[in-house]
């Protein structure tokens, strides 16, 4: 009884009964006549339906009351109700259509207990299935807890290990920071062994030059010694001896000369190229690249030259006045640059190279780049032109114009020349000369029509600039040979 009353509130047909009432009422006057007996129909249809649950549940709780519980309820409220609408009931509808009526109350409470068994039969399954699904979850919810003791015991472990790999990198560290500090100081006594190296060639070189002068000194005391007839012979043969005795200079000419000719290859086959690909990144023509570092090194060994005939007229200047020396006053001052050639300012002498280029008609250059990107190269250059000067002959660079003839004495050709083209179009690397001999061979480039492009560049309006006095003069004097290689060519 208790669950035909639960679905009847849980059906909420009174409320649905009201609900059809108040929609009935609000468009009775709107609809039909027809419509209206409908609606009518169809509220006394759910009414009765509404009844029989009623009925259903008075029965079963008159049944499980027993035989006599509420008997006194049935005969004082029930029966006077059923026989008033019976009374009311009786001249509207026949005993027929009463009893068809209450043969279809039966058959519909027949299939509603029908529908309450299946219903409470899935009911029941539905409880057996949330049962098991609620023994699942206990089951997922110990798994899941199981899980949760097992991470945290993982991550306690991680925990741990994470400490140990943290104090064994903090160890790492520390031995990388000493390791590192030991190698610095390792290389401050590599540093200074370097220097005790130098200075130990410093001290062989002097004492080397000791020796020498100790030798030459000996040999004079002897012919001091030695018995001459005439005294005043002895005074006038006395200078010769004295300006035999040679000088620093004089005596690492060897060594300095095959050092700057080593160096002036090195420059060739390391920096050159380094220069070259520097420019390339620039310029696309490597003809023009090529023009430039070769203008470059040209005119790094004119301002070299420049600059060393003024420091050795400044050092003359200077020694004259209190030179006693055995040796000449033109030795002495190749002496004191051989012995100070860090005092060369080389950084005028690379500012004057690039204001020459920037100025030079046979060669153009994007204004977006600046010749400065090839100042180590040209500083270099200039300190290796400027030692060279200090040589006993001075070493140059070999004269070279556009369209020239090709010598194989002085030049050989580029990987791209035509090597039966016996003009030559452009040069990559000077020759280096010693008097009238080649040193070291340069780089040129041959094809044929090379004097014919040689005067279409000279008429181009972008190579018509007029060079700065400056150019002019170094060019000018570039071309005269020098006071030191024309005494060495007259002798």
């Amino acid at each position: 009884m208790a669950d035909t009353l639960r679905r009847l509130v849980n059906t909420s047909s009174y409320s649905v009964l009201q609900q059809k009432l108040e929609a009935w009422y609000k468009d009775y006057h709107v609809i039909s006549c027809d419509q209206n007996l409908n609606r009518c129909c169809e509220l006394v249809e759910l009414t009765s339906k509404i009844q029989g649950q009623l009925f259903t549940i008075l029965n079963l709780t008159a049944q499980e009351g027993g035989h006599y519980a509420g008997v006194d309820t049935l005969k004082s409220r029930l029966l006077p109700w059923l026989g008033t609408c019976f009374t009311m009931a009786t001249p509207s509808v026949s005993p027929d259509t009463s009893l068809n009526l209450i043969q279809d109350n039966m058959e519909k409470e027949r299939k509603i207990r029908e529908l309450s068994l299946s219903h409470e039969s899935d009911m029941q399954k539905m409880e057996d299935q949330l049962c098991s699904t609620r023994i699942q979850l206990d089951s997922v919810k110990q798994e899941l807890v199981d899980a949760k003791s097992e991470l945290d015991s993982t991550k306690n472990k991680s925990a741990t290990t994470l400490l140990a790999t943290e104090d064994e990198i903090l160890h790492l560290k520390a031995e990388l920071r000493a390791a590192y500090e030991q190698m610095d100081v390792y290389k401050r006594k590599l540093d200074m062994l370097e220097d005790y190296e130098r200075q130990v060639r410093l001290l062989r070189d002097e004492v080397t030059f000791l020796t020498a002068e100790k030798t030459m000194l000996q040999e004079r005391l002897v012919r001091s010694r030695s018995p001459s007839p005439l005294p005043p012979r002895r005074s006038r043969t006395s200078s010769p001896v004295r300006s035999e005795s040679p000088t620093r200079a004089q005596l690492t000419n060897s060594s300095r000369h095959a050092r700057l000719v080593s160096r002036f290859s090195d420059l060739y086959a390391t920096e050159r190229l380094e220069a070259q690909s520097l420019l390339r990144r620039y310029i696309d023509d490597l003809e023009t690249v090529q023009r430039i570092i070769f203008i470059a090194a040209v005119e790094s060994f004119q301002a070299a030259k420049l600059a060393y005939r003024q420091f050795k007229l400044r050092v003359r200047k200077t020694l004259s006045p209190t030179h006693v020396g055995p040796e000449s006053l033109e030795d002495a001052v190749v002496d004191y640059i051989v012995r100070n050639l860090d005092l060369y300012d080389v950084q005028t002498s690379v500012n004057d190279v690039i204001n020459s280029m920037n100025v030079n008609p046979r060669i153009s250059f994007p204004p977006e780049v600046d010749f400065v990107l090839i100042s180590s190269f040209i500083r270099e250059m200039c300190r290796i032109a400027f030692s060279m000067q200090t040589l006993d002959p001075p070493l140059d660079l070999a004269f070279s114009s556009d369209g020239e003839l090709y010598s194989d004495v002085k030049y050989r050709r580029s990987y791209d020349s035509e090597f039966t083209a016996p003009l030559v179009v452009y040069h990559v690397w000077p020759a280096l000369m010693e008097g009238d001999s080649v040193i070291v061979k340069g780089e040129a480039v041959t094809r044929r029509g090379a004097l014919w492009r040689s005067r279409s560049r000279s008429s181009s309006p972008v190579r018509s600039r007029s060079g700065s006095p400056t150019r002019t003069l170094m060019s000018s004097r570039s071309r005269s040979p020098s006071p030191g290689r024309l005494s060495a060519s007259r002798l």
